[in-house]
């Protein structure tokens, strides 16, 4: 990694408040200035990724086409939090984007890895 780098740690589900999509334009806008770009997805942050979502049923916007275009932005390091996937019964096949599945200790050696971690 670069001298500066950015972890961006998602935990809010992906609808009920703008955390969600706060954390990805985040990500979008520090890509923007060529800054490597880290998302953790932790906790119902899981939930963001899953396939299949439809939120104009409660008047959201859906996040999957931003989520899709986070490659296109050089953002292409997703991890999700192999025990919150577990603790929701879902399985890395039910997401949208393919994503490295990390333990514990992973999670706490990207935490030390980074230069800079918003959590949202």
């Amino acid at each position: 990694m670069s001298e500066t780098s950015i972890l961006i740690i998602v935990r809010s589900a992906p609808y009920g408040s703008s955390a969600a999509k706060d954390a990805l334009d985040a990500a979008l806008t520090c890509s923007v200035f060529e800054t490597p770009v880290t998302l953790l997805f932790l906790d119902d942050g899981v939930y963001e990724l899953l396939k299949g979502q439809q939120p104009d049923e409660i008047g959201q916007k859906n996040l999957n086409s931003l989520q899709q275009s986070l490659p296109l932005y050089d953002i292409e390091r997703l991890c999700v939090s192999r025990r919150a996937l577990t603790e929701r019964g879902l399985t890395p096949e039910q997401l949208i984007l393919p994503v490295e599945s990390v333990n514990a200790k992973a999670v706490s050696a990207l935490l030390s890895q980074h230069t800079h971690v918003l959590s949202f």
